[in-house]
């Protein structure tokens, strides 16, 4: 096991937020699991096949939080990357929260506000042991999973993302799928010559072709800056799967050149891509 991340805080700040985001991202994550039995399964995970485990931990059954912080203590001692988040929130806001769902807090008490209060002084020892304290009270549901994901491991915001870079041809129609539609259709088209007619965007020649017209440099120092600015946000709003289509007008050379560039520029940037080319087998 190559990373342990450890998710506590305050009932209602969004661990199970927190929880939904690691486990989409590729983490194991365990919810809500009593204390004595923590350690036995970090150390199954460690001798299994569990790369990134998550434990989301709620608030102990038996009121025990002395077991809670030496059970924190004792996992960030372990050989193993460790990293503890803490989320926590403003009164108002947890109370506006529980109210919204109508759940019950876990402390019994003479109301929600002495209840919230309660937990928040149980709680200050499990959170001074944080690596990072997330204050979730204006954050969205997509701004809490993306700082979570941001913390836990940087790289899995982009990968959680996964784009496919289609080319196709407008005379069979756009790709019902599209997200992002570019048309290359301006470009001079290699069809009416003859030496390259038969041949595809992934054929140098014709590849050499479309670059050395004067406008398809302006074209890509266009579209790559947009694609650029749209993907993180497309990340940020929880979008796992992303379609860029480029046409052309059969879908052979023109737009596979272009889709070809894109899809290695994405790929540069970070992100998981697939390429395809819908159209390129077609003949009539």
């Amino acid at each position: 096991m190559s990373q342990l991340v450890v998710v506590a805080g305050m009932s209602g700040a969004g661990r199970s937020t927190a929880g939904a985001a690691l486990e989409d991202a590729g983490w194991f994550v365990i919810d809500n699991l009593p204390l004595s039995l923590i350690s036995k399964v970090v150390e199954l995970g460690s001798q299994g096949s569990i790369d990134k485990l998550a434990l989301v931990l709620g608030y102990p059954s038996n009121n025990d939080f002395f077991q809670l912080v030496e059970l924190i203590d004792e996992l960030k001692a372990a050989p193993i990357d460790v990293q503890m988040i803490f989320l926590e929130a403003r009164d108002d806001v947890l109370i506006s929260r529980f109210e919204g769902t109508k759940r019950r807090h876990p402390i019994v008490a003479e109301g929600l506000a002495p209840a919230i209060a309660l937990e928040r002084v149980s709680l200050e020892k499990v959170r001074d042991l944080a690596d990072v304290i997330v204050e979730t009270s204006a954050l969205s549901v997509h701004d809490l999973r993306a700082r979570v994901l941001e913390l836990a491991d940087p790289t899995a915001l982009r990968q959680r993302l996964q784009v496919r870079v289609t080319s196709f041809g407008y005379k069979y129609g756009i790709p019902l799928d599209a997200d992002l539609v570019f048309d290359a259709r301006f470009l001079p088209n290699p069809y009416w010559y003859s030496q390259l007619r038969s041949k595809s965007g992934l054929d140098q020649e014709v590849r050499e072709f479309v670059l050395a017209q004067p406008d398809t440099t302006p074209f890509l120092e266009h579209l790559w800056p947009l694609v650029e600015f749209l993907l993180p946000r497309f990340v940020a709003e929880g979008k796992s799967y992303l379609n860029v289509t480029v046409g052309c007008t059969g879908g052979r050379h023109r737009s596979v050149v272009i889709a070809e560039l894109v899809a290695r520029r994405i790929t540069q940037a970070g992100f998981s891509v697939q390429t395809s080319h819908r159209d390129l087998e077609r003949t009539e």
